[in-house]
């Protein structure tokens, strides 16, 4: 018979074990791997931006995506001049070909795509026959335009989920309502503390890694520059194995209290792509107050050698269950 020590011991120790968000790897994406693991997603662009999302085999011939054993090149077209009259610029839209509900999963990014025009976004998103978006929610990890030095997460929903204005997390909050329906589609955003989270801040120095764990009770996403002292060392290694209670405030937090996850989110493709202008980075007030030159459409148009800088370099993509 347990004594009554002995059984608030075993309880204490099976609390810790029930709340400890350990995972082991279950994907590791390195170098041309990571590109087998998307497929090109060569579909007209849901925001209206001035791009042409390509195939595969004409990224692959105009080299837009190529590998070595630790890196991956994701880029835009930096040499044509569009006709105004014709399509956007070619750009690249990869889908993950497996779908993902609960765990985390870490992007191990040197360089994002960069400039006046450009909209870059690593996010997640579920598709369903018969249900139209956001019926399964949608993870915005790495979005932002026009060179902004702050990331903005958010999450865009059915109507029904909301986060509270005030929580545990180092970003602002910009929104508390995910309702996609909403004029302008904000969803629940919040902007990151750090100011080389995006743009030319991230690439000069070097990169970072951004993180998102999805569970029935929340979702999170951290960032980490690549000169953080405080990074976990099972992030910035790529470890086998990572324990998210270790991985302090993030940069935003989204709890399941009034946003029902299982209800509003499910199975989830990765995408990474860019975009030029749209809704976003083409909106007028937008791009004018990034001290942007002409009108977006007509610096995209006429200024491909500016976009030399707009690409993607991922070291390393790893999913942990």
């Amino acid at each position: 018979m347990f004594s009554v020590s002995a059984i608030t011991v075993a309880t204490l120790l099976f609390s810790s074990q029930a709340h400890a968000a350990t995972y082991a790897i279950t994907d590791n994406y390195v170098g041309q791997s990571l590109l087998d693991a998307f497929i090109y997603d060569a579909i007209p662009d849901p925001t209206n931006g001035r791009v042409v999302y390509v195939d595969q085999t004409t990224a692959v011939a105009q080299n837009l995506t190529y590998a070595s054993d630790d890196s991956v090149i994701i880029r835009s077209d930096s040499t044509t001049i569009l006709d105004p009259a014709g399509a956007g610029r070619n750009s690249i839209r990869l889908k993950s070909s497996k779908v993902y509900t609960n765990g985390a999963t870490v992007f191990n990014i040197r360089h994002m795509p960069e400039g006046c025009g450009t909209w870059p976004a690593v996010w997640s998103f579920g598709e369903t026959d018969g249900a139209q978006w956001p019926a399964l929610g949608e993870i915005d990890i790495l979005e932002g335009v026009n060179n902004q030095p702050n990331d903005q997460v958010a999450l865009h929903t059915a109507t029904g989920c909301t986060v509270p204005e005030t929580r545990d997390q180092t970003g602002t909050t910009l929104m508390t309502d995910c309702d996609a329906n909403i004029v302008g589609n904000p969803g629940c955003g919040v902007e990151s503390a750090s100011a080389v989270s995006f743009g030319p801040g991230f690439n000069s120095n070097g990169g970072g890694w951004y993180a998102v764990e999805r569970t029935a009770d929340f979702i999170k996403v951290w960032f980490w520059a690549r000169n953080d002292a405080a990074v976990p060392s099972g992030v910035a290694e790529g470890s086998d194995s990572v324990t998210t209670d270790n991985w302090g405030t993030p940069t935003a937090y989204f709890p399941g209290d009034t946003c029902n996850m299982e209800k509003f989110f499910g199975a989830h493709n990765f995408i990474i792509n860019l975009t030029f202008c749209g809704a976003w980075a083409g909106a007028d007030d937008v791009y004018s107050a990034a001290g942007c030159p002409s009108t977006c459409v007509d610096y995209v148009n006429n200024n491909p050698a500016d976009f030399a800088n707009a690409y993607f370099d991922f070291a390393w993509i790893k999913h942990y269950d």
